[in-house]
Order: C-alpha cells, then sequence, then structure tokens
C-alpha cells in the first residue's frame, strides 16, 4: 500500500470528524461536554468523593482542538494528493 493511499484515506476522515465537531453539527461538542462530565462525577463518586465534579473541558476546547484535527486532515490529503503527483 502506498503511502498516497494512506494519506487520502486518513487525511478525508480527520477532516470530516473534526469538521464536525469543530461545526458543533448535531451538538457534538456539547455532548462531548456533557460525557466529560459525566464520566468525571462518576470517577468521583467511585472514589467516595461526593462533591460536584470539577470542569476540565468546556465545549469552545472542544471545538478548537478538533478544529486543529480537521486543519490536520486537511494537510494530510493535499500531502497525499502532492504524492500522487
Amino acid at each position: 500500500m502506498s503511502l498516497a493511499v494512506v494519506l487520502l484515506t486518513v487525511g478525508p476522515v480527520c477532516f470530516a470528524g473534526g469538521g464536525a465537531v469543530a461545526l458543533n453539527l448535531r451538538g457534538s461538542a456539547t455532548a462531548l461536554e456533557r460525557r466529560g462530565e459525566a464520566n468525571a462525577e462518576l470517577a468521583r463518586h467511585a472514589r467516595g468523593d461526593l462533591g460536584p465534579a470539577t470542569r476540565h473541558m468546556s465545549a469552545g476546547l472542544y471545538r478548537a482542538l478538533f478544529a486543529i484535527m480537521a486543519f490536520g486532515g486537511l494537510v494530510l490529503s493535499l500531502g497525499g494528493l502532492l504524492e500522487l503527483a
């Protein structure tokens, strides 16, 4: 399998997935935020700490990280196209 095929496969997948969260399509970034809060709360309860869970990542931070991932996918796709040329 050539490098171009790998880059042209991984690139669009990263671009599509990262772009969907970065644009908050169907509330994906807010769902990730709620899931993270729920997991942190469950972990604290398992340790015996019954206080409120601390918030580590907001939806805006998820959107920023996934925008970087989408840009990386675009770079990988362009690299795959250059590999074909």
